[in-house]
């Protein structure tokens, strides 16, 4: 299907294109969001009375996410989630986590614009793309650690994937007489 883009298309290009995309992709995203019209005449026609309008608008919605992206570029967020030992999380951190991380500090950022590929499933910094607007990309960073001190500790560059990191014990330097008392008599069942 042909369609004349009304703003740009991230991978399929600017607006007031004509591009041929899949009949499916047309009718249930671009159309229905208001991102492009059917190519025909009439559209044309139309889409070139409004290019002015079409242009100030995206105009005023590039500002609007610039202004924030400003605000909001190389900010640190803290996530705070059980993990074991080995530094592997017990649930994850997904896009809807980032929304809600990002609506407690009071910006208003939707799931979609959230580029996670995949779930955050072990602690660590870990860098977030945002698209707050289709040329306006920014990148935060979470640290998510078990706990606000380990965060603090993580974001000084320590890591906290072993025994030693977590409890300050280096777990080579333990033999068996740290954990049970030689002293002790196996017998004591035998006297009572």
């Amino acid at each position: 299907m042909q369609v004349i883009l009304l703003e740009r298309v991230p991978k399929l290009g600017q607006m007031g294109e004509v591009v041929k995309v899949r009949d499916g992709f047309a009718r249930n995203y671009l159309l229905p969001l208001g991102k492009a019209l059917r190519a025909n005449a009439a559209n044309t026609a139309r889409f070139e009375s409004e290019r002015a309008t079409l242009e100030a608008r995206n105009l005023e919605r590039k500002s609007e996410a610039q202004k924030v992206a400003d605000v909001l570029a190389g900010k640190s967020f803290i996530v705070v989630r059980s993990a074991g030992e080995t530094g592997q999380l017990y649930g994850s951190v997904a896009a809807r986590d980032v929304v809600e991380i990002l609506a407690a500090e009071g910006f208003n950022i939707g799931r979609n614009q959230v580029h996670l590929n995949t779930p955050i499933k072990a602690i660590g910094l870990h860098n977030v793309a945002i698209a707050l607007h289709a040329e306006v990309e920014i990148t935060v960073e979470l640290n998510v650690a078990r706990s606000a001190e380990e965060a603090e500790r993580q974001s000084k560059g320590e890591m906290l994937t072993s025994a030693d990191a977590i409890y300050g014990v280096d777990e080579d330097a333990l033999r068996p007489e740290d954990f049970f008392d030689p002293e002790a008599d196996g017998n004591a069942e035998d006297e009572a």
